[in-house]
């Protein structure tokens, strides 16, 4: 079969060789690193750090004083300015403010910092995060290396190498996840810092960044978690099928004894 394409001799040896540290890492990966991982993340979800029962004590203080009231006289006085008003209210929409809030040109406090324990925290959890995509990647085209030629019949671990190949990507897939979830709470977190910037008399948008922090906390725990969750999964799923991920398919000479 070789023959029907022409490959170089020097680039065939540099492929097998990368096929073979691929090899080599993975089945290193799968009977020591993820039994470790587990171990490392299940001692983790012990620390006291991530089992806080008061969420009281993640809570971050906003330093924005709320400023003296002033009073607004509407200038339009009369029909005319009531029907004017009804007019821009349409336009602009029923849900929007009348009073359009304090221009903020600079923080009072200079800037307006993180939750400084969240941040610990996730910096924390991120390289843990990394680790699953990367090492779950290796043992991805580990299996994927494996899979033989396409033949009629006799597939029956082949579809375990495919099933193994799925679970992977779903656990990348998931991991990945996280990471765009720590995000958002960034996001999130800034635009309700702005509006209390905008708005230091409302006291709802306080109460709402205390929300989200304690909701992070919560979340974070539930990755490591999960992060350990997938390790046990794929050590187990992996050392149950070794036989077929790596013989996907019986010798004829097998099936005559």
């Amino acid at each position: 079969m070789s023959s029907l394409l022409k490959v170089d001799n020097e680039i065939k040896k540099k492929v097998d060789a990368f096929r073979e540290r691929i090899t080599s890492e993975a089945e290193d990966l799968v009977a020591n690193f993820f039994p470790k991982k587990l171990l490392e993340l299940d001692q983790f979800l012990k620390d006291p750090t991530i089992n806080i029962r008061e969420l009281k004590e993640i809570h971050s203080e906003i330093n924005l004083t709320v400023p003296d009231p002033i009073l607004l006289t509407d200038i339009h006085d009369g029909l005319e300015g009531q029907q004017n008003a009804k007019k821009r209210k349409l336009e602009d929409g029923a849900g929007d403010d009348k009073v359009g809030g304090t221009k903020v040109f600079v923080m009072p406090g200079g800037m307006m910092k993180s939750n400084g324990k969240l941040v610990e925290l996730i910096e924390k959890v991120k390289p843990e995060i990394r680790t699953v995509i990367e090492k779950c990647n290796t043992v991805k085209m580990w299996v994927q290396l494996l899979i033989p030629r396409i033949e009629d019949g006799n597939n029956f671990g082949v579809s375990i190498q495919e099933e193994t190949v799925t679970e992977l990507r779903t656990v990348e897939g998931e991991a990945a996840s996280f990471l765009d979830q720590i995000s958002r709470y960034y996001i999130t977190r800034a635009k309700l810092v702005s509006k209390i910037a905008k708005y230091p008399h409302v006291e709802d948008y306080r109460r709402t960044v205390t929300e989200i922090d304690e909701k992070e906390y919560i979340s974070l725990k539930i990755i490591v978690s999960e992060l350990r969750n997938q390790y046990v999964t794929l050590h187990d799923m992996i050392l149950k099928n070794i036989e077929k991920i790596k013989r996907p398919r019986s010798s004829n000479t097998d099936a005559l004894y």
